[in-house]
């Protein structure tokens, strides 16, 4: 008796385990962000003595890349690093505070306003 319901019992278990399976099969895998590389960002200015432009995008779309962030994240903390001219420039630049704004929208607004028109030499 005792080993025919011990036997049911185990048949159960194995039923459930397998549609626990299924389940997570179906489902979206799960992605972890790693925030804690927003500390690599550095703050940018839009001024000479800070770092490039170019080198604060690519800083960001590394970060990005590793730390598995979504575009809007990415578009966040790159608000959140900017300081100074650029902070203001972004503040009152519409093209950054619609629904369609995008890394590359940021990215050609920057580029356009502090190109650099020094010449190598």
């Amino acid at each position: 008796m005792a080993h025919a319901q011990l036997q049911q019992e185990l048949e159960e278990s194995k039923l459930e385990i397998q549609r626990l399976r299924e389940r997570m099969s179906l489902g979206a895998p799960i992605v972890h962000k790693d925030l804690s590389l927003i500390s690599l960002v550095p703050r940018w200015s839009g001024l000479e003595s800070t770092n490039s432009l170019e080198e604060f995008i690519s800083t960001l779309e590394v970060s990005k890349r590793i730390g598995r962030w979504e575009p809007k994240n990415t578009l966040e903390i790159a608000a959140l690093k900017l300081e100074g001219s650029a902070g203001v420039f972004r503040q009152g630049c519409a093209e950054h505070h619609t629904r369609d704004a995008s890394r590359n929208t940021f990215k050609e607004v920057f580029r356009k306003r502090y190109k650099d028109v020094h010449t190598n030499q």
